[in-house]
């Protein structure tokens, strides 16, 4: 453990330095939060719009995976606390409960979701459950009940009560036969997983209740999101953020990819704005309903590279598993230029800017990780 605490501390004094060296006097980070009062001066509970309109009641489903807190976050500075509501079938930690309403909400309960959008009054419905690409394929079954029965769900009950429906989707709707480099918003999708087989499925779903029903449903395909508050949970792209808590940790990152594997990624914050500017166009302004969104391609080779700048010492071993065939079959470089013509996407952080940021979040989370662990050993 003194070897783990000497090498913790040298890999921290080699990023701070690393940070200190290429921050210049320009060189700001903007938050989540600091976008969020840039757009908006934020509204209260009982606050209207300039048009009269209230602000929307939103309901986010499986809240507490790697996006569901943070878009809460910036919908409730951008709407008010208490018309965004929080929602999963696992506990809340303490910190969450403070922030704003938050209730158990099963998917696959059709009773239950209905029961929600009638009592909270119920605008907008984020749907953010499902199982990522590498366990849906440790478990099928469960993944085609949560990724469809649940997708379902939530379209019949958006359907029933005239509500604005986010789904969000993935590059894993892509496979083999389609084009890698750039994969355009439309063209052949024969995805290889269960996880990318029900994000078509959503994705065509969405479409037909929109020219059936009049639903208004949206849809953005996310490449990786790469996060210093979410732990890996089971995708394709993880090592990306796994290799950051190695470089700090260990020095040594066992990447599960081939070295030259490209494939497009996003730093959250780029991901929840992409988001959040979405989920505002008018929808008469929106040519589809469906929309590829993006920020670099990178390798996992060319971001050792990259985090070695920070951490020279950082060894990484490439030993590619089962993930390795999902990502030869996903997109390389995605073309979202419809995204940008149509509503302004825009992306800020760059693989430079996104290592940066992430060694400035992991510094303080580890070294108080390391304050917390010597007092337990102490008590």
């Amino acid at each position: 453990m003194i070897k783990m605490n000497s090498l913790f501390k040298k890999c921290i004094h080699s990023v701070v330095t690393s940070l200190v060296d290429k921050c210049a006097p320009a060189a700001t980070v903007t938050t989540c939060s600091t976008i969020a009062k840039q757009r908006s001066h934020g509204y209260s509970n009982n606050d209207v719009f300039d048009d009269g309109h209230c602000p929307p009641r939103i309901l986010i489903t499986g809240s507490l995976g790697q996006l569901g807190s943070g878009l809460a976050a910036l919908l409730r500075e951008r709407y008010g606390n208490e018309n965004v509501v929080m929602s999963d079938i696992v506990r809340a930690p303490k910190h969450i409960l403070e922030q704003g309403p938050f209730l158990f909400a099963d998917v696959l309960n059709l009773k239950g979701l209905r029961e929600i959008i009638v009592n909270y009054e119920i605008d907008w419905l984020i749907h953010f459950s499902a199982l990522l690409s590498a366990v849906g394929e440790q478990n099928v079954p469960l993944a085609m009940k949560v990724n469809i029965e649940g997708l379902h769900n939530v379209l019949e009950v958006a359907k029933q009560y005239r509500l604005k429906l986010f789904v969000p989707s993935t590059i894993g709707a892509f496979g083999p036969e389609s084009p890698r480099n750039p994969t355009p918003d439309i063209t052949i999708q024969r995805p290889r997983t269960i996880y990318g087989v029900s994000k078509v499925h959503g994705e065509l779903m969405g479409e037909y209740y929109f020219h059936k029903y009049g639903l208004d449903f949206r849809s953005l395909r996310f490449p990786g999101v790469i996060s210093p508050d979410a732990h890996p949970g089971g995708g394709t792209t993880d090592y990306a953020v796994e290799i950051f808590h190695d470089a700090l940790t260990t020095g040594h990152h066992r990447c599960f990819l081939a070295p030259d594997t490209r494939l497009p990624m996003m730093y959250i914050t780029d991901t929840l704005q992409a988001t959040m500017d979405f989920l505002e166009v008018p929808s008469e302004e929106l040519s589809m309903r469906t929309y590829n969104v993006t920020a670099m391609s990178f390798t996992p080779e060319e971001l050792a590279e990259e985090v070695r700048k920070y951490v020279p010492q950082l060894e990484v071993t490439y030993v590619p598993d089962q993930r390795q065939a999902i990502a030869d079959s996903w997109p390389q470089v995605l073309d979202d230029e419809m995204a940008r013509r149509e509503w302004g996407w825009k992306h800020q952080y760059d693989l430079e800017g996104m290592c940066r940021i992430m060694f400035e979040r992991l510094i303080p989370k580890l070294k108080e990780n390391e304050k917390q662990q010597s007092a337990r050993k102490e008590c």
